[in-house]
């Protein structure tokens, strides 16, 4: 994202306003999902003027990368602020360095214990990794999820392995992760800047010992993270359904913020199953679907405001 004070010219006749442009380079989908009509309302309101990233430059085609796109714009144009450096963007990409960072953190005492599941990365010959996981000492069943995350449809296609023989039907490179009980919650911790929004969201169900022992194969299984999967409105046992403390999410996303140098993105988070203060980050994903968190519109705002206030004091300090 770009973000500029500039003049902007209205309609023939109307009096010059000063406005602050906000440049996106986004995917069609995330277009759709981000610049809802409510949403772009307010920012206008505000004097936020929200364009698209070729619109500005105007190079006359839509861009297929964004992330090309906005290393080579951040180039050219190095007296603009860009929220999210694309290199810090790229971090997230891959399944294997992105919890490296929350394994870094040892948040072992701090309201609550947070790690990440177990896992291993297999690269390249599949008929190998029932042998690789026996040698690693994973427990089935495993998550089986694609290494790269690129935005594609595939990347996010994710597989429960109940079997040590069936793992030979997985295709590099990908992510084996311990699948860890977790009450069929998942967490989704939204990062706007210093603003923490948690929402509840169905996920799968525990898998008993007898299941494990019955059930056979590798099974897909759907994205669980969706807006139409909302469990805040479900009546779920209390231990379950509790919110991870908010001392610990806020420590939690100020280390990753610092760490990850980014300030736009969210947190999957699941609490194991018979504790209250055991938890696992299974992933991050960089700026997520905002359009499926309560009252993105004011908290987005407030930031790009908050943001521009603050870099402006900075600039009077110097």
């Amino acid at each position: 994202m770009r973000l500029d004070g500039e003049a902007y010219d209205g309609e023939e006749g109307e009096e010059e306003e000063q406005k602050l442009v906000v440049g996106y380079a986004l995917t069609v989908k995330k277009k759709k999902s981000f610049l809802q009509p409510k949403f772009v309302r307010l920012a206008r309101s505000l004097a936020l003027l929200i364009m698209n990233l070729d619109q500005i430059v105007e190079i006359g085609n839509p861009f297929h990368s964004p992330l090309v796109f906005l290393k080579e714009y951040r180039e050219t144009h190095p007296e603009v602020t860009v929220l999210d450096p694309p290199d810090a963007i790229q971090h997230l990409h891959n399944r294997q360095s992105m919890l490296q960072d929350v394994v870094d953190l040892n948040l072992s005492d701090f309201y609550g214990k947070v790690g990440v599941p177990r896992q291993m990365v297999i690269t390249k010959d599949q008929l190998s990794i029932p042998d690789e996981v026996t040698k690693a000492g994973l427990k089935l069943p495993l998550v089986a999820k694609p290494l790269v995350v690129d935005g594609t449809s595939k990347s996010h296609e994710l597989f429960l392995a109940y079997d040590q023989i069936s793992l030979s039907e997985l295709e590099p490179p990908l992510v084996l992760q311990e699948f860890v009980n977790h009450g069929g919650v998942l967490f989704k911790i939204y990062i706007v800047g210093d603003a923490i929004k948690v929402v509840r969201r169905f996920s799968l169900p525990n898998v008993s010992k007898q299941e494990l022992a019955k059930v056979s194969g590798v099974v897909p299984f759907p994205r669980v993270s969706s807006a139409a999967a909302t469990a805040d409105e479900a009546d779920l046992d209390p231990g379950i359904a509790e919110l991870p403390p908010l001392p610990l999410l806020e420590r939690l996303a100020k280390e990753l913020r610092q760490r990850l140098g980014l300030r736009l993105f969210n947190i999957d988070m699941i609490r194991e199953h018979g504790t209250r203060d055991i938890f696992y980050v299974i992933d991050i994903n960089y700026f997520p679907g905002f359009g499926k968190m309560p009252d993105y519109e004011q908290i987005f705002t407030d930031f790009l405001l908050s943001f521009v206030q603050s870099k402006c004091k900075k600039r009077h300090a110097t």
